[in-house]
């Protein structure tokens, strides 16, 4: 499911001088830009005479079944839009897109509007196996981002009730457009035109064609996928506040907001990246050799999302081959989930938003990385850029050169106990130096102690969520983290870990 994701403006309110910790349910509608958008010429709130301009005699850019990009519709948007209305605003929007993304639609793509409501009870209904809900919990568990009595994915489905404002389906080639108001749903144009263009990125470029299974994987894709589409999203508003002023259905109060509290904002700013790194990445792309070159990266996409935040990188510092062997004792074993890796991948995103976390955890009193560095604001200090609104840049994350996260299981340990192995790779010895620093501080946010008589061992207290004791080895430019549910146990999830100092 390709979605539309919904900004955080709690983000940045502390750069308004807020005390508190910047609050999860402050949204807006559109990922690309900040602020609720205020309508410069909203659309009349009841029936117009519109005079349909001629048709041309083949379809042409800028034109979809008998609509053009800059002709206004007849709708009314006070009550939701009827089947007639819906099919001119999107066949209108359709238009729209095509017009500034020079790319022509192969066929229409059907669009419904469902409430938040009825979009949450779809997302309660889907299952994960077993195996991979396990391994997705470590994951989030290894980010310190989810306790391990938590279920990562049910926070995740919560934040996307919360958060989502639209999607495209791959499968079923459709759209579906969420909308607060359940008695008569409102059209958004801005997520629409978004949803629009991934379905016609889809009909160009393939979306089967990525490898994207691991969440490093579908960050550094969506890259691409979520840059482009946010571009374009930026310059559809743009004419929509220009040329195309008083035309548009823009977000109201009602429609402009999210559907209420993050469940968790961690694993949402790990998934955010792209949408803040991507459009800025593709602006550079088009601007330079126009959007000939934004295609020709579909068929060479950033390897890493470390491309994406550095895009001098892109595409020559490919990310390091990192390997994980299984070196366990005692009934340890790997665990291996049906239908993806067994292993999994972060990225320099998931591991600046690791260290990011404890600020909006901590509600603000905890800065690993410094709160005023992740913000990019305009010259008034207060309102985020419209592109690289978050920056995913810092001291203790760039150099990164690659990471693997490997689970392992017992079947004689406690239930739900686990260990795992996270493995990183870093440009340089001082890189790698600097990442221990600030997982070491990670620790201790996490109230750990030392253990004594063993080297670079810590014990953290069950209360905080994530009792468990940690082994963290540096050689070179490699950093290898051991988890297990005890000390003795690190030994036995890694050979050699937590020796006798």
């Amino acid at each position: 499911m390709r979605t539309i994701t919904v900004v955080a403006v709690a983000l940045m309110l502390v750069l308004a001088g807020c005390s508190q910790a910047p609050g999860l349910d402050d949204t807006t509608s559109n990922p690309g830009t900040t602020g609720t958008s205020q309508t410069p010429g909203t659309m009349p709130s009841g029936p117009t005479e519109v005079v349909h301009p001629p048709d041309p005699s083949s379809d042409v850019l800028g034109w979809e079944n008998g609509y053009w990009y800059n002709e206004t519709v007849n709708v009314t948007r006070g009550d939701g839009l009827n089947d007639s209305e819906m099919d001119a605003v999107v066949n209108r929007s359709m238009a729209r897109v095509e017009r500034i993304r020079k790319l022509e639609f192969d066929k229409s793509v059907p669009v419904k509007v469902i409430s938040r409501a009825q979009f949450r009870k779809n997302q309660g209904n889907q299952t994960t196996p077993p195996k991979r809900k396990l391994f997705d919990n470590v994951k989030f568990e290894a980010l310190m981002m989810i306790g391990e009595s938590t279920d990562s994915i049910a926070v995740q489905t919560k934040n996307s009730g919360s958060s989502v404002g639209g999607y495209y389906s791959p499968k079923e080639q459709s759209i579906v457009i969420i909308s607060n108001n359940e008695s008569a749903p409102k059209m958004n144009e801005i997520t629409l035109s978004q949803e629009l263009y991934h379905a016609l990125q889809d009909q160009k470029f393939g979306f089967n064609s990525f490898n994207q299974n691991t969440r490093e994987r579908h960050n550094a894709i969506d890259g691409v996928i979520e840059g482009d589409g946010n571009y374009v999203d930026y310059l559809y508003e743009k004419r929509c506040k220009d040329q195309w002023k008083g035309t548009c259905l823009m977000p109201n109060n009602e429609d402009s907001v999210g559907g209420g509290q993050l469940a968790n904002i961690g694993p949402y700013l790990l998934k955010y990246q792209p949408y803040s790194d991507g459009p800025p990445f593709m602006k550079q792309i088009h601007q330079k050799q126009g959007w000939k070159g934004v295609n020709d990266l579909y068929e060479n996409p950033p390897a890493s999302t470390e491309q994406v935040i550095h895009p001098e990188k892109y595409p020559g510092d490919k990310p390091a081959r990192v390997t994980v062997r299984d070196k366990t004792s005692n009934g340890w074993t790997r665990l291996k989930p049906k239908g993806r890796p067994n292993f999994g991948e972060v990225g320099e995103a998931g591991i600046f938003a690791m260290f990011m976390y404890p600020y909006y955890e901590s509600q603000g009193n905890s800065q690993i990385i410094p709160a005023q560095q992740f913000f990019n604001t305009k010259a008034d200090g207060q309102s985020l850029k419209e592109f690289d609104p978050l920056n995913y840049r810092s001291k203790p994350t760039e150099g990164w050169d690659g990471d693997k996260i490997v689970v392992y299981t017992n079947d004689n340990a406690k239930q739900n106990e686990t260990g795992y192995v996270f493995k990183t790779k870093w440009d340089s010895k001082k890189d790698a130096r600097e990442f221990v620093a600030a997982y070491e501080k990670l620790l201790k946010y996490r109230k750990a102690k030392r253990v004594d008589g063993r080297r670079n061992t810590w014990t953290v207290p069950a209360k905080t969520g994530f009792g468990d004791a940690f082994y963290v080895q540096q050689r070179g430019n490699t950093v290898v983290i051991v988890n297990a549910p005890t000390v003795s146990d690190l030994s036995d999830v890694r050979n050699g870990a937590a020796p006798k100092a």
